[in-house]
């Protein structure tokens, strides 16, 4: 019996495993003063890669209970990973233009 925990965290382990080799990237391009795609439908334990190619500098960012998080000043040619690992809708704005606006709705 003493076993038996060891096999248990073995399975835990692969399981663990196996969602984060089911996460998929998803890319998310700031051009223009806006978001492209606009609308973005992912799972949770995704990840979303947001690229600025824009001329200018973005500050891109949520407070989704969700799912929050702040870039802040993300410069031109620069991209920024984030984890999504809750469900619930996203809201993604950017600080320095109040025009850019999406929706990731996590699932």
């Amino acid at each position: 019996m003493k076993h038996v925990p060891v096999i248990l965290l073995a399975l835990a382990c692969a399981g663990a495993v196996s969602t984060l080799a089911e996460a998929t990237e998803f890319r998310i391009t700031q051009k223009g003063q806006q978001f492209n795609p606009r609308v973005l439908t992912i799972k949770a334990g995704d990840e979303v890669v947001f690229v600025n190619d824009d001329t200018g500098t973005h500050n891109v960012f949520s407070e989704s209970a969700a799912n929050s998080f702040d870039l802040k000043a993300q410069r031109p040619g620069a991209s920024t990973r984030v984890a999504f690992p809750k469900a619930g809708r996203v809201d993604v704005r950017c600080a320095i233009h109040p025009s850019m606006r999406m929706t990731i709705e996590v699932e």
